[in-house]
């Protein structure tokens, strides 16, 4: 009887062994296998963050879309308003400066909208919609806009030039913000440009008001 618990004995003392070492080896199978699971997301790491990117686009954030979206009507509406120079304005310098404003912003505005596309990004829709662009830095409302198109000769001329400083002031900062805010290198540098160029031409139309 007590050879009998001996050897019961000694048998638990063997499977209570087996089992701590096969313990073991799970644990130790188990640590290998979180190594394992924690290597495996930092080698792949940098093959997937080009993923977050926008790859082929250019790197670029909201505020290059947001000014994307608000410079294409407000250039629009600049275009409009110099469109109507060659009929209605009396002075040569006038007719001059909406023929420079009409060929500088017609092309930025294409630029502007095939990045809009290449982002995945809806381009404003054209035509009275642009005028109803609430809270946009510079932009004529419906009734200024009837007025220039209801005026001709010396008092167009006055008129235009009185509106499209207000409208070239607008766009200034909208693109300083854009120089601040933007990743996109071309639409930094288009900014800049606009700042550049419009910032001369507010100084030209003060000077033929008067008022520099």
């Amino acid at each position: 009887m007590t050879s009998t618990r001996s050897l019961s004995r000694r048998a638990a003392a063997v499977v209570s062994a087996g089992a701590a070492a096969l313990v073991l080896a799970a644990c130790g199978a188990d640590t290998t296998s979180e190594h394992d699971g924690h290597a495996a997301p930092s080698a792949s790491a940098s093959p997937s963050a080009p993923a977050s990117a926008p790859a082929g686009q250019g790197q670029h954030n909201a505020a290059d879309a947001a000014f994307a979206k608000g410079m294409i009507p407000h250039h629009r509406q600049a275009v409009e308003m110099a469109d109507l120079a060659p009929s209605r304005a009396r002075s040569a310098e006038v007719k001059k400066l909406a023929e420079d404003i009409r060929k500088a912003q017609d092309p930025e505005i294409k630029t502007m909208s095939g990045w809009l596309t290449s982002w995945g990004e809806q381009v404003p829709a054209g035509g009275a919609t642009d005028h109803s662009a609430h809270g946009m830095a510079g932009m004529m409302t419906t009734e200024q806009m009837d007025k220039l198109k209801n005026a001709s000769g010396a008092a167009f001329d006055t008129a235009f030039m009185e509106l499209m400083i207000e409208h070239h002031e607008g766009a200034v900062a909208m693109a300083k913000t854009e120089q601040t805010q933007g990743a996109f290198p071309a639409a930094t540098a288009m900014a800049e440009a606009i700042i550049t160029s419009q910032t001369a031409e507010i100084a030209q139309m003060n000077k033929f008001l008067g008022k520099s």
